[in-house]
């Protein structure tokens, strides 16, 4: 497949939260276009995601060999190449911006993509978020995260290419990058949802993926309280692989997201997409820069997590008012999330005729 299409683009090397395999499959809707998502996997990787090729993480950084093969069949196969979160694209055995520019001199055009944590500077977001995680010493990796930032903002001034980020509020770290929106398969969640039509008691949903940065711990004893209570059948899910993340949403009617960074992602889309009403701190300036680039209202009810109870509260009082915002919220993801945007994103880069107005908006 890869042989015959004028456009051959690799992702790599994190597929964090399977958005790498996820824009592989969005890049092909851009016509003359074939992808392949490649990632290093842990072998405790609890979560699965489906990427096109993988090798043990262990492998990819010890096992010269494989590094140079790898380097040359990318350099021979491929046209397009984005690097995520500023990662080795081969291995360890040369600084990412040799392994770019020795691409780039084969003629393979380079773009750099950044997630989150990998270019979010820690101080200049305790700065302008009241409930950011890094302020003060709550969160103990603030350190590091500062200094894996700073390094990204330095290759991005050492390699000439285009930059991506993959959720809005990131356009405020880096400036002169693009929105490449995550993406999510409707079909998938939708599959495994009925409507919503919680009774006295909704069950309410939280994945502490990474706790801290979520701000878990901010409304773990308001919830623990309010199941308690008999106001809600509070839930936490860890560890769960993310083919059985579908059936769990579907059994629920209210879905927590984060309540520190004010941002969201692909856990939000997953359950918008899944029918569900979430509920999660979403900064004014997401929902602005939403707002200006797809025209569209961010379905996400607006709670910090000093706040929770009292919208909880109002969500149970009122629920057919909330049920009705939780059923915009597939609509949102269809438009902005579906991947049409996204290879929209990608047909600049991919060096693809350009086509009138934006797929999905």
């Amino acid at each position: 497949m890869l042989r015959g299409a004028q456009r051959r683009l690799f992702i790599a090397p994190v597929n964090s939260a399977g958005q790498g395999y996820a824009w592989a499959r969005a890049s092909e809707r851009v016509e003359g276009t074939a992808a392949a998502a490649f990632m290093y996997r842990d072998p405790n990787d609890t979560f699965g995601f489906l990427a096109d090729s993988e090798v043990p993480t262990v492998f990819f950084r010890t096992n010269r060999p494989w590094q140079r093969a790898q380097r040359r069949a990318v350099a021979a196969r491929f046209t397009h190449v984005i690097v995520e979160s500023g990662r080795q694209l081969f291995g360890t055995d040369e600084p990412l911006a040799d392994q770019l520019r020795r691409l780039q001199r084969h003629r393979v055009a380079v773009a750099l993509l950044w997630h989150g944590s990998d270019i979010r500077l820690p101080s200049a977001h305790a700065a302008r978020e009241p409930d950011s995680p890094f302020r003060g010493s709550g969160y103990a990796d603030t350190d590091r995260l500062e200094e894996i930032a700073q390094r990204g903002r330095a290759l991005m001034a050492d390699v000439d290419a285009p930059v991506f980020v993959s959720t809005p509020d990131l356009l405020d770290e880096v400036p002169q990058a693009s929105w490449l929106p995550v993406v999510v398969d409707l079909k998938r969640w939708e599959a495994s949802s009925s409507e919503i039509r919680w009774g006295a008691k909704p069950i309410v949903v939280h994945v502490p993926s990474n706790a801290g940065l979520k701000g878990s711990s901010l409304i773990g004893a308001t919830m623990r309280r309010l199941h308690a209570e008999g106001l809600v059948d509070y839930r936490e899910l860890r560890n769960v692989p993310a083919a059985q993340m579908p059936a769990e949403y579907g059994r629920a009617d209210i879905v927590l997201d984060q309540f520190a960074l004010g941002i969201y992602g692909v856990a939000a889309c997953e359950a918008m997409a899944s029918g569900r009403l979430v509920i999660s701190h979403v900064s004014d300036q997401v929902r602005d820069a939403v707002r200006v680039h797809t025209g569209r209202e961010l379905p996400i009810l607006q709670a910090r997590a000093d706040g929770l109870e009292g919208v909880l509260r109002a969500v149970v009082a009122e629920p057919d008012r909330f049920i009705a915002l939780a059923a915009t919220g597939r609509e949102f993801v269809r438009a902005v999330h579906d991947g049409r945007r996204s290879a929209n994103v990608l047909r600049e880069f991919l060096g693809a005729p350009a086509q009138g107005g934006v797929a999905g908006a």
